[in-house]
């Protein structure tokens, strides 16, 4: 069992593909791994869901698998020698199109784009390197001043600051990469580029319950809403990298802590992803200061850091992942961390929060040795682990792919097992659970949630203290 609550996202890729590399970064603290879309091809992705799955039977562990789609890419054209520089308060054209021959002339092969912008909005190119703000708008194009100066080179990204774009998070080719990855029974799939209400509920058509969405704050309209888009989700992602292109730098760690906030108290998981590790893409160590950023999220209560680069492409995956084990066990072993991760959540109405309520109350003084938790569909688990109670939670469950996206959420230990016929039955298997996979000693107590009878969603009514014989 980790000696830690927080979970620890990687990306596979070139440098963590191969299936004795899979094996080495989860035995070393990986609890879910994530497929990108916007590189490899189905093959390699279903090469690499093969392994994991392997993994997850031969070591008894329950691993989430994220699909994480590519979304939109806004891109310039191309230009007659490649590039074009723009200098420091110029004036520049922008056109519908697909290629410049004429200097001083961006092309946006992008018609949705072109209507949707309105004099004062700005526009990020190359990951914010160079910006350009509109000062005017005509019937054939816009103008732009230069605010950024530097050299544009073909095909490079373009970011939108300041407008919400008439256009879906899915493209084409995610819509086709959702279906294979659903097809493939991935746990999660992270939506990119989202916006609106709209967009969420859009992706739910699709994957229709056979996957959990996690949705990518990347956007500053869906900071704006973000509360009724984490509501409708399953999971939340904490997008940094073109989230610091959209937004001024200094709000970034400030939109973190928001994002971060509202998922807790829904009682969604939140991951933090980006740059967090970043100089061990080369680097045996990292800098202080990422050290400390990994530390942040873990102290603003995440349910999980992520590793991008670093674990795909990077040159010490499993050094990575190991040092980002020992950060989080560091911040989660301080003294006030549990003061720090919690915030004041206001439990609903119900049945299942004035349980978890009570069992974070129960755990605290009587010092128990685990949460036992009987769910049908997470829901239980997760309500339980956004009380953040100070010991492990295992989530009980009958259903293997419940099982591998409770993976994902903090201080859960996911387990497969039949449910119990008998009250009695649930009693004598929660003992030798609790000894097998929480460590539990005679005389430990611990705490058991369940409904009545047994398998159904939704009917969690009992909690039980038990002494471990």
């Amino acid at each position: 069992m980790r000696k830690r609550f927080a979970k620890i996202l990687a990306t596979v890729g070139p440098a963590s593909a191969a299936p004795d590399t899979l094996k080495l970064l989860h035995e070393v603290g990986v609890d879910a791994f994530r497929l990108n879309f916007s590189h490899g091809s189905h093959e390699d992705h279903a090469r690499a869901i093969k392994y994991i799955r392997a993994i997850e039977k031969s070591s008894g562990n329950s691993v989430a698998i994220v699909a994480d789609m590519q979304g939109p890419k806004i891109r310039v054209g191309t230009f007659a020698g490649g590039e074009i520089t723009l200098r420091y308060a110029e004036t520049v054209s922008l056109e519908h199109g697909d290629s410049s021959d004429k200097p001083g002339l961006i092309r946006l092969p992008h018609p949705a784009l072109m209507s949707a912008l309105s004099i004062g909005d700005a526009l990020k190119f190359d990951d914010g390197k160079l910006m350009v703000t509109i000062i005017g708008k005509s019937a054939t194009g816009l103008k732009a001043r230069v605010d950024v100066p530097g050299v544009l080179k073909n095909k490079k990204g373009v970011n939108v600051i300041g407008a919400v774009l008439p256009m879906s998070a899915m493209t084409d080719k995610d819509k086709i990469d959702m279906d294979f990855a659903l097809a493939q029974k991935v746990d999660f799939i992270a939506l990119s580029f989202v916006q609106t209400v709209q967009d969420v509920l859009d992706a739910q058509k699709i994957i229709k319950g056979k996957a959990g969405l996690i949705v990518k704050i990347e956007k500053p309209s869906a900071v704006d809403d973000i509360e009724a888009i984490v509501k409708l989700a399953d999971a939340v992602m904490v997008a940094r990298g073109d989230l610091g292109v959209e937004l001024p730098l200094e709000q970034v760690p400030v939109v973190q802590r928001k994002i971060i906030g509202v998922a807790r108290a829904l009682g969604k998981p939140v991951i933090v992803a980006t740059h967090m590790l970043e100089s061990m893409i080369d680097a045996p160590t990292p800098t202080r200061a990422e050290a400390s950023d990994v530390a942040t999220a873990i102290y603003q209560g995440a349910d999980a850091v992520m590793l991008s680069a670093e674990t795909a492409v990077g040159r010490h995956p499993a050094t990575a992942v190991a040092i980002m084990d020992r950060i989080i066990k560091a911040a989660e072993g301080d003294p006030s961390y549990p003061d720090n991760s919690r915030t004041h959540l206001r439990p609903q109405a119900t049945i299942n929060d004035a349980i978890s309520q009570s069992i974070r109350g129960i755990a605290e003084v009587l010092g128990v040795k685990a949460v036992l938790g009987y769910t049908k569909s997470g829901s239980t688990v997760k309500r339980i682990a956004r009380e953040r109670p100070p010991c492990p939670i295992l989530g009980l469950t009958p259903d293997k792919a419940v099982a591998s996206r409770m993976a994902l959420t903090w201080g859960v230990r996911p387990v497969v097992m039949d449910d119990p016929n008998s009250f009695d039955e649930m009693l004598s298997s929660t003992q030798t659970i609790a000894k097998e996979q929480a460590d539990a000693t005679p005389g430990d107590k611990i705490i058991i949630a369940a409904g009545i009878p047994f398998g159904r969603p939704g009917t969690t009514d009992t909690l039980k203290i038990a002494t471990i014989d």
